[in-house]
This record gives C-alpha cells, sequence and structure tokens, in this order.
C-alpha cells in the first residue's frame, strides 16, 4: 500500500477553503501518515473496527483542535489503511 494521503473535495469548499486546500491537504495527511505509524506500532491483534476508530482519533490527535473538529473524512479510506494495518501491509 502506498502511503495514505488525504484529498479534500473541491466541491464542498467555500472559495476560502478552496485557496487553502493544498496546505490543508499536506497537513491531514501528515497526521494520518503519523497516526498510521503509531497505529500500526501499536497493533495488537485488534479488530479492524477498532484499527480504524483508532486511526480516526490519533489522526484527530495530531491536528489543530479547529481542524480536528471540522474533519470529516470518507470512513471507507480510513477503513482501507486499517485493513492494510491489520494485514501488515503498511510499512515504514
Amino acid at each position: 500500500m502506498s502511503e495514505p494521503h488525504v484529498t479534500l473535495d473541491p466541491r464542498g469548499l467555500s472559495p476560502a477553503l478552496e485557496s487553502l486546500r493544498e496546505p490543508l491537504e499536506q497537513q491531514l495527511s501528515s497526521a494520518l501518515r503519523a497516526a498510521t505509524d503509531r497505529v500500526r506500532a501499536g497493533y495488537a491483534g485488534e479488530p479492524v473496527e477498532e484499527v480504524c476508530r483508532r486511526l480516526l482519533d490519533e489522526t484527530r490527535s495530531g491536528l489543530h483542535p479547529d481542524i480536528a473538529e471540522g474533519f470529516t473524512p470518507d470512513m471507507d479510506e480510513f477503513c482501507r489503511v486499517a485493513i492494510a494495518i491489520v494485514r501488515h501491509e503498511v510499512h515504514h
């Protein structure tokens, strides 16, 4: 699996947020990669659902509180990353 990355849907962004889309995607992706590393390092056989929840919690904890509060990721994508962690397909 390639490194996890967050892509924002430009259709749902205001003009002000659209101008910040690239740096925001970089920040969200960085938080997701760091969360993926932490969750993978601490993985001890938990079910995918729990890994997915931990991944979201860890990602949000790595963000500014205002950004974390507004971050509503595609949970299907987060669960794909969680499945890759469970299957040991995410490498550093």
